[in-house]
This record gives structure tokens, C-alpha cells and sequence, in this order.
């Protein structure tokens, strides 16, 4: 069913929610007919697995059951039906550089042979480390097994440089399971993020939440002195891709200069932006920096780096070295086998010439999709960060977390990844976004465009 709307002088497609839901249920019957295996794997799984998957996370995929892989391969997937799947989603990024890349397969194949963990550092460490300062532009680092990790220990060496306790968090954002960002303020409160479970005390008591682009009221937070460090993204990416607005990063590392806080940047999803993340896509000069996911071909692995004056206050505030029982680092973070992996991703695949062509396969991405907006009159809008992109349905982005939490559309976006999972397209699940690796082919960015197409008319269909 058309409706119109008047906008900006122009017919505009509103799109009728009963028939969202008919296309919807069409898709489950197809997915159900599609996976037989997946289906009987997870009825098996609920005997022995809680909630009968590895992770809850892995039941909020948008489909009846989980579809269970067999086999990646570059940007392809395959089920344990034998159905190939083109992947955008690659992990939620920790596939970015590929499936399985040749040259990371050949380093866990050697280092595994040759000894993985023995709490004891390889060389390989150091070129990392030598990699990693010459792309972010920080001077000393540490491995992780997460990202999450490295954002509890970034906030540990914060609160000892800083004598504070509260850390800056902007509204919506994503930093892992860290509870000082499981927080989301909603008319002024503070409260935990719906459905975290097991909250520890009052939210507000250790994490203070502003909004995204904010300036104002990120000062006035910051101005009151108790704040140990501001943790945020270059760009929000879990409740949709919000980019800064122009000189908002500039302002936030003034501010925090000038009220003592630390600057904590979280490149976990935002290294799409380029060979050094969106930290030197935006020049944004950090105190401390998180990266995680990508950064070991899929291996769980995270880094956390520091520049020279607050790896000399850690060890000066702390009245000596960090060591043992900190609360800083697990046992096998930075094992060799890490450490090989990260070297194979950063020194042969995950290269500048790489984000160069990722960035190029999003462009005709974005373009593929905003050309079939336009011919069906939808309004909305897709927005780009580096090699990662979404379509989203308002006509206009979004500039903080909470305008972005407002204009989702739950069967909508169920009915589009599901109808492309049907058809040969896995997306990143939660939204409608896709990302880029090295792997990626024009072919399979026009696959996307044709099937998104094929979908939208079905949508507008009269």
C-alpha cells in the first residue's frame, strides 16, 4: 500500500506496518524451509547450552532459530545446509579483514605448532606494538583478550592517574560489557541499559551520561572536577552509525584538558575509518586508545595504548610498576598465538592499500542503495563511516544516541535482514548496516543493491 506524505515539496512512500508483517512471516516460513539443519542443531543446543546458544547475544539475531555455520572463506559463509551466503556482517567486525585470511591462517598454523601460551612474551609482541604507535600515534601499549578488557583496564589507569572515580560516557554508546557503560539516561535519569542484568549498584554513583555532539553539556559535566576520564567512539556505531559533527572531537579533547580528565577514544567499531581508525581519519589526539575484534583476524584479542606522559603517571601515581594483582590484564592476554595473529592482520591484510579499496566497495555500496531510495520515494537516508555504511528510515541522520534509539523499526528491520538472508546476504544483525573487507567484490556489493531493490518494491508494492 502508497501513502503520501508531504516532505521538502516531494511524494514520500510511508510504508503500511500490517504489510511489513505479512513479508515478515513470509520470510520465517522460507528461512524455516531454508535451514533444516540450523533448526535441529538448536533444538539439540537447548539440553546443554543456556539458552541453548553460546552467548545470549547470539539469540537476538533476527531470525525464528540461529543459523549455524559450517565453513567462511573470505567474504563468503556457508551454513550446515550447504547455503552460501555473501557476509557484510563479518563478525560484527572481527572478521574485518576477511575470513580466514591467508596470511592469519599461516600464523596460527605456525605458532600453534610452535608453543601458543607460556606467559611469556614473543617478538612478535613488539612488532605489534611498534605497528600499532606508528598508526595511532600512541607510545606504549598492552594486549587484551577484548576490547572490553582493555576499556576496564583504559578506566583503571584513568581513576590512578586521575584520583577520580566517575567516568564520561555519551548516551547510547558501545564499550562492551564495561558496567561503567551500561548506562543510558532517559528525561534526565540515569538508569541502567534495558536488558542488562545484574547491575551493579546505582548507575549513576560511577558514570556520568551526556549526549553525543553536545559541547555544552559535556563541559558542564566535566567542569564539576570528578570525572576520571571520558570514554567515547570517534562516531556511535551500536545504535546506529552518528557521525561527530565538525570540530565536536576537538572540543572534547579541550575539555578534558581543561578540567584534568583524561580522553579515552574506543576504536573497536570505527576502525572502518581507515588504517588508523577514525582517530587519525578526524585527528583526534587521545590519552588513551581501545581497539579490539579486527585486530587479531578473529582470534579474541584487544590492545590498549597510552601516550608516553600517562604511561609515566601510571608508574609515578602508582609508586612503582604495574604489576600482579592490579586488576590490570589475564593470563593469557598478549600470548604468542595473539601476538602472531595481530602481526599477520596488520602486516599483510588489514594494509592501507586495503581501506583504500574497502572504503571505494562501500561508496558503490551506499550509492547502490541511496539510487533505489530515491526511485521508491522512501524517506530515509544511508550514512557512511569508512568501510562501514547503513541505511536508516528517517530522511536526515540522527546527531546523538537518543535520536537514533527513536526511529527504529523492529519488523522492518527483521523483514530486511531476514528476506536478504534468504536471498544470499547475511548483514551486520541490530540494524540494516553492512561492512567491508579486503575480500569484498563489486559483485557482491551490486548482489546487495539488487536485492535490497527487489525488496523495497515488494515494500511499496500498491
Amino acid at each position: 500500500m502508497r501513502k503520501t506524505l508531504d516532505q521538502d515539496d516531494t511524494e514520500a512512500v510511508a510504508l503500511d506496518p500490517e504489510r511489513v508483517r505479512a513479508l515478515l512471516a513470509e520470510e520465517e516460513l522460507a528461512y524455516d524451509r531454508r535451514v533444516p539443519g540450523s533448526r535441529e542443531l538448536f533444538a539439540r543446543a537447548k539440553a546443554s547450552l543456556f539458552g541453548g546458544v553460546p552467548m545470549p547475544w547470539m539469540l537476538t539475531w533476527p531470525m525464528p532459530f540461529p543459523l549455524y555455520f559450517d565453513s567462511a572463506s573470505g567474504a563468503r559463509l556457508t551454513d550446515v545446509d550447504g547455503n552460501e551466503y555473501v557476509d557484510f556482517c563479518l563478525g560484527d567486525s572481527a572478521a574485518m579483514g576477511g575470513h580466514s585470511p591467508e596470511a592469519v591462517a599461516a600464523a596460527i598454523a605456525e605458532r600453534s605448532a610452535k608453543g601458543m601460551t607460556a606467559m611469556l612474551p614473543t617478538e612478535d609482541a613488539i612488532w605489534v606494538g611498534e605497528e600499532l604507535s606508528r598508526r595511532f600515534g600512541l607510545d606504549s601499549w598492552q594486549f587484551t583478550l577484548s576490547a572490553t578488557d582493555a576499556n576496564r583496564n583504559a578506566i583503571r589507569y584513568a581513576r590512578q592517574i586521575t584520583g577520580r572515580e566517575k567516568v564520561l560516557i555519551f548516551n547510547y554508546a558501545y564499550h562492551g560489557t564495561v558496567d561503567e557503560s551500561l548506562v543510558m539516561k532517559v528525561d534526565g535519569e540515569i538508569m541502567a541499559r534495558r536488558p542488562t542484568i545484574g547491575s551493579a549498584g546505582d548507575p549513576a554513583r560511577l558514570t556520568k551520561v551526556v549526549e553525543f555532539n553536545d559541547v555544552e553539556a559535556l563541559e558542564a559535566e566535566l567542569a564539576q572536577g570528578d570525572v576520571a576520564c571520558v570514554l567515547t567512539e570517534p562516531a556511535l556505531t551500536n545504535i546506529g552509525i552518528v557521525l561527530p559533527a565538525r570540530g565536536f572531537h576537538d572540543e572534547v579533547r579541550r575539555l578534558a584538558t581543561k578540567y584534568g580528565s583524561l580522553l579515552v577514544i574506543d576504536e573497536t567499531h570505527t576502525m572502518c575509518a581507515g588504517p588508523g581508525g577514525a582517530t587519525r581519519a578526524y585527528g583526534i589526539q587521545p590519552d588513551l586508545i581501545v581497539i579490539g575484534k579486527w585486530i587479531a583476524g578473529g582470534v579474541p584479542s584487544g590492545a590498549l595504548g597510552m601516550t608516553a606522559e600517562v604511561a609515566r603517571l601510571a608508574v609515578d601515581r602508582g609508586k612503582g610498576p604495574i604489576r600482579g594483582l592490579s586488576g590490570v590484564g589475564s593470563t593469557v592476554a598478549g600470548n604468542a598465538l595473539c601476538a602472531a595473529a595481530m602481526r599477520a592482520i596488520l602486516e599483510h591484510v588489514l594494509t592501507e592499500a586495503a581501506f583504500v579499496r574497502m572504503t571505494a566497495l562501500t561508496d558503490r555500496w551506499s550509492a547502490g542503495v541511496q539510487a533505489v531510495i530515491s526511485r521508491a520515494g522512501l524517506p530515509w537516508h544511508v550514512v557512511q563511516l569508512g568501510g562501514r555504511a547503513e541505511y536508516r528510515y528517517l530522511p536526515s541522520a540522527p546527531v546523538n544516541g537518543s535520536e537514533g534509539a527513536r526511529i527504529g523499526d523492529v519488523n522492518l528491520d527483521r523483514y530486511l535482514h531476514l528476506a536478504c538472508l534468504n536471498r544470499g546476504v547475511l548483514m551486520t544483525p541490530f540494524h540494516s548496516m553492512a561492512l567491508m573487507s579486503p575480500a569484498h567484490t563489486s559483485a557482491d556489493v551490486d548482489l546487495h543493491s539488487s536485492v535490497f531493490s527487489e525488496l523495497v518494491d515488494q515494500l511499496v508494492a500498491d
